[in-house]
């Protein structure tokens, strides 16, 4: 692409090309025409008749030969102290005996000049994946909130009020201890898209994860997606004794694939780990609700909200349904 200052975008160049090659303009003709120099007219007119229309869009200015470039050996170096260490850009100017903006300048050119693009476990470089196409896989978890009393809990309120309503609210004591209960919701977020389905319950067993997963594969299907993997963690509501067998049956009567993360990998389910703190920070956090009932019945809009308008910036800031090319009646 032309930048702003161009004399001459590439169609204007390819005119002064054909005027002169086709049509027997002098340049000097063409440079009057077009209020340019010669040297330029001339440029335009011999690379229109080397490489024709082709050879009229802009070329890299990247130099041919970089003497000045910091040598291999001593940006694996570099990259080596980065990773293993995760010293910042002066430690490792100390330690290499180069100037601390040259460590920057390769850091940034391997893309690890911020740590947050090195896992803290390993040390090694974080490989984001994508899959290619909605459907092809989608990641499933449960988050766990804490109820909310009538009148508002000690997020809002402070301990002392949050208390006292709590007591209010539940009488059943556990230990000297107030039993609210939890809030499970059962989350279904599409690797491709991020589209987001969520539902919440009041347990995190197996019968309930397997009822949800249902009705998502169903809601994704009334947008045009089919499911062909799904990837869990080890959770109670996937893999306990009791019901060991009976999420792997469902996915097969689902004509979905089911994967497993690493144990004590939480890295491998990122996308939905990122989304629940977007969701406690979007919907369960967001406000002051003045009860578990208020609460559960704003996640349909905020969940609405995220699907179609929020902007997503792991996805080019866009909103996640926006990633769906085949919604029923797209085309009609």
């Amino acid at each position: 692409m032309s930048h702003a200052n161009a004399a001459l975008t590439p169609r204007q160049r390819a005119r002064i090309g054909r005027l002169v090659v086709e049509e027997g303009w002098t340049v000097a003709s063409a440079a009057r025409f077009f209020r340019v120099s010669y040297p330029t007219a001339a440029k335009w007119a011999h690379r229109y008749a080397e490489m024709g229309r082709a050879g009229m869009e802009d070329r890299s200015s990247r130099p041919h030969r970089s003497p000045n470039k910091t040598p291999q050996p001593l940006v694996r170096k570099i990259v080596h102290k980065r990773l293993k260490t995760r010293r910042g850009p002066v430690e490792i100017a100390s330690l290499t005996g180069v100037p601390a903006s040259t460590v920057y300048a390769v850091l940034k050119r391997c893309r690890l000049n911020r740590l947050s693009h090195v896992d803290v476990a390993t040390g090694e470089v974080i490989r984001r994946y994508e899959h290619d196409h909605p459907g092809s896989l989608i990641h499933v978890d449960v988050k766990k909130l804490g109820n909310i009393p009538d009148g508002g809990g000690w997020r809002t309120l402070g301990r002392a009020q949050g208390g006292r309503n709590a007591r209010a609210t539940t009488p059943v004591r556990k230990g000297g201890h107030v039993v609210m209960g939890h809030a499970y919701v059962h989350t279904v977020i599409d690797d491709h898209s991020r589209l987001a389905y969520a539902e919440i319950h009041d347990d995190e067993t197996a019968p309930t994860a397997i009822a949800v997963l249902a009705r998502a594969v169903a809601w994704f299907a009334a947008r045009g997606v089919i499911i062909e993997a799904v990837l869990s963690d080890n959770g109670p509501a996937y893999r306990s004794n009791a019901w060991r067998d009976a999420w792997r049956d469902a996915c097969h009567d689902l004509g979905i694939k089911h994967r497993r993360t690493r144990p004590y990998r939480p890295q491998t389910n990122g996308k939905i780990e990122r989304f629940h703190r977007t969701l406690a920070d979007g919907w369960a956090y967001s406000k002051h609700y003045n009860s578990e009932k208020a609460r559960r019945a704003a996640l349909p809009a905020w969940l609405h909200f995220y699907n179609h308008h929020r902007q997503h910036s792991a996805i080019g800031k866009v909103p996640p349904i926006t990633r769906l090319n085949n919604l029923p009646g797209h085309y009609s």
